[in-house]
């Protein structure tokens, strides 16, 4: 089959998406490279022009030429024979929308199916499979008690409940931060919890070829300023990803465990990364990635390298994992 890299997008999302496929091709470098841009058209686009754009964490990739609609471009996949490695985040991309209309067209993709997609991006359906596995999640706090719930637990968070939590994310530590979540309420759903202390951590979790399911080395993550959101993640110089983290045999393993369980619970498929708080207690669920970043600098192919496992071999154990679904589904 022709492996084909699609990535961009029309979410806050698509600027990450732009350096996972600078990785990926780099990796791939005989894929062909497919942006999905905000006009939700597709365009073919060259290798020079992907790997030349300097800065994809502050500036729009801009195609040129013309492309095609989704759905027509999905059509296309299908008669090529194409499989899709997704180098998406965010948005229809994660949240089963892409992976259905593949599905439906019996389109090979990397990454889990419609449903765990669409049940994994949905941060309170989440929480809840995880904890049906086991696993201790936070509790949640209804906008309207939200005075209360500050008054009672000192400091709350809030993050959008479909959407990647690098954006939108809400520190509530006075009663002046409860303004900002109201606004933000009034145009999206959001998941408002007690604040929860403790060693911000995540979890990659890898199925092989070989049917194999392992949790790989857990990171650590210290961020500038404090908050692990966008600017953190991707623009700071100083917030510190350390893996394999710095946690004792004991805790290692409880996140690991947890981590398998909540990609279990939520039926992932070829990889995904759940994210925790450690807390003197052991570690508490946030939420699970169905597309984790795949960039240069991201956080999955750092516990890969942990793990032993090239990147390139990451990605044709996906390919192999992708095509066998459709045989099999």
């Amino acid at each position: 089959m022709r492996v084909t890299i699609l990535f961009g997008g029309s979410n806050k999302e698509r600027l990450v998406s732009v350096a996972s496929a600078q990785a990926l091709h780099r990796a791939l470098p005989d894929a062909d490279l497919w942006f999905w841009d905000v006009r939700d058209e597709v365009t073919e686009v060259r290798s020079e022009a992907l790997l030349g754009h300097a800065r994809p964490f502050e500036d729009e990739f801009i195609a040129g030429g013309s492309g095609e609609p989704l759905e027509r471009a999905l059509d296309r996949a299908k008669a090529e024979k194409r499989v899709l490695v997704l180098g998406l985040h965010g948005g229809r991309a994660e949240n089963g929308e892409l992976q259905a209309m593949c599905e439906l067209r019996g389109i090979p993709f990397t990454g889990s199916g419609s449903a765990a997609s669409h049940l994994a991006f949905d941060k309170v359906a989440a929480k809840r499979f995880a904890a049906l596995a086991g696993v201790a999640a936070p509790v949640g706090v209804p906008l309207a008690d939200i005075d209360r719930a500050l008054a009672e637990h000192g400091r709350l968070i809030a993050k959008p409940a479909r959407d990647g939590s690098s954006y939108g994310l809400i520190f509530v530590n006075a009663t002046q931060d409860l303004l900002g979540v109201r606004e933000a309420a009034k145009t999206e759903d959001y998941v408002i919890e007690p604040f929860v202390s403790g060693v911000e951590a995540t979890c990659g979790v890898l199925e092989r070829a070989d049917g194999t399911v392992i949790a790989l080395p857990p990171v650590e993550i210290v961020p500038a300023e404090g908050a692990f959101d966008y600017a953190a993640k991707y623009l700071a110089k100083t917030t510190q990803e350390i893996c394999p983290g710095r946690f004792s045999p004991a805790i290692a393993a409880r996140i690991m465990d947890d981590a398998l369980r909540a990609h279990r619970a939520l039926s992932c498929r070829g990889y995904s990364r759940t994210d925790f708080i450690v807390t003197g207690e052991g570690p508490v669920y946030l939420e699970t990635n169905t597309l984790p970043g795949l960039t240069a600098a991201s956080l999955f192919p750092k516990a890969l390298k942990a793990q032993g496992i090239g990147f390139a071999d990451f990605l044709r154990d996906q390919i192999v994992l992708a095509e066998r679904a459709v045989c099999t589904g």
